[in-house]
């Protein structure tokens, strides 16, 4: 297991966005879980209805876990009735809203119950592109950006596969990993690439950033000319596709579980119609090419020190663009 450094080698508060904390079918009707992000303990539930909740963990009463259930939960979550989840030390039960909505043995609710008001932080979820989202802010403002529809992840798509995912938990500050996508020199000493073309499209607006670049890739047919697309949707979230030899789109969401310690969420998603063909074979080799890389990128982040102010030389990519465009995430 890794584990942060008490020292840090990064002195960059966490970022502030939407994060992916799980993937839609790792959340049943009725199943609730315990989450650590954000440097926090939280629980996310399923309600009867379908809803994914996700509140600070702790009971206001007297400061169970929610997100730990006993008896017959005993192994997993907190017990879910109706669109509440039930406290396991004393049946006390919560709502999406942070609101108590039931005390099992109460003649007199407390105040604040009684008035309905909330009790329990809850934090903003949107569940899309088959994840559950959360929006984390240090200073607890509400959603500044909404997360964009990925149509090739959408659940019931006829063209393209479902998820082959990969997780990985890394030893550093995520600006630390954002930098790797402006820093071509990087590619032919980690990763054994020579021919990694400067990007046609940089471009940083708002709250998001897109890189667009043109890839010839050689085979023993000749070379395929392809592209590499890749779009930020805020600090936590972007997607990438591939063209050329074998269609590929990968959701690469990342998620601070504290300031050093980054939780990396990698679904592929590939052609339908090739799975059983090309898939088994270049689609794969696509995929586990990618994977490698990312291991490789892991032992340099997880080792490595942050630079206010690196050394740079010609040759070297748009760092402060990117550290600009990444900074408004950090205040």
């Amino acid at each position: 297991m890794m584990i942060a450094s008490d020292s840090p080698r990064c002195p960059l508060p966490m970022p502030w966005g939407w994060f992916q904390v799980l993937y839609s079918n790792e959340l049943a009707v009725g199943e609730s879980k315990p989450l650590h992000y954000f440097g926090k303990e939280l629980v996310i539930f399923r309600t009867e209805s379908g809803k994914a909740v996700v509140l600070d963990a702790y009971c206001p009463h007297m400061g169970a876990h929610l997100g730990y259930g006993i008896r017959d939960q005993a192994g997993g979550g907190s017990r879910v009735v109706g669109e509440s989840i039930e406290c396991p030390f004393h049946g006390w039960q919560y709502n999406a809203e942070g609101q108590c909505t039931h005390i099992p043995y109460a003649k007199n609710l407390p105040p604040k119950v009684a008035r309905g008001e909330k009790v329990i932080e809850c934090w903003p979820v949107r569940e899309i592109n088959q994840t559950i989202l959360v929006w984390y802010h240090p200073d607890k403002i509400e959603p500044l950006f909404e997360p964009e529809l990925i149509p090739e992840a959408a659940g019931d798509s006829d063209e393209w596969s479902g998820f082959a995912t990969f997780t990985w938990d890394i030893n550093v500050h995520m600006q630390e990993m954002a930098e790797n996508a402006v820093d071509p020199a990087h590619f032919q000493f980690v990763h054994g690439t020579s021919d990694v073309p400067d990007a046609d499209v940089l471009e940083f607006d708002g709250h998001t950033r897109r890189g667009f670049l043109k890839t010839r890739n050689p085979t023993p047919k000749g070379v395929i000319e392809g592209s590499i697309e890749n779009r930020n949707i805020g600090a936590g979230l972007s997607i990438v596709r591939f063209k050329g030899i074998y269609d590929t789109v990968l959701m690469a969401n990342v998620t601070p579980i504290g300031p050093e310690l980054t939780r990396a969420h990698y679904a592929f998603i590939q052609p339908k119609a090739t799975l059983d063909t090309l898939g088994k074979t270049v689609g794969k080799a696509i995929i586990a090419n990618i994977a490698q890389q990312m291991e490789e990128d892991i032992l340099i982040w997880n080792r490595k020190t942050y630079y206010e102010k690196p050394m740079l030389c010609d040759g070297d990519g748009p760092f402060a663009k990117l550290r600009r465009w990444y900074g408004q995430f950090l205040q």
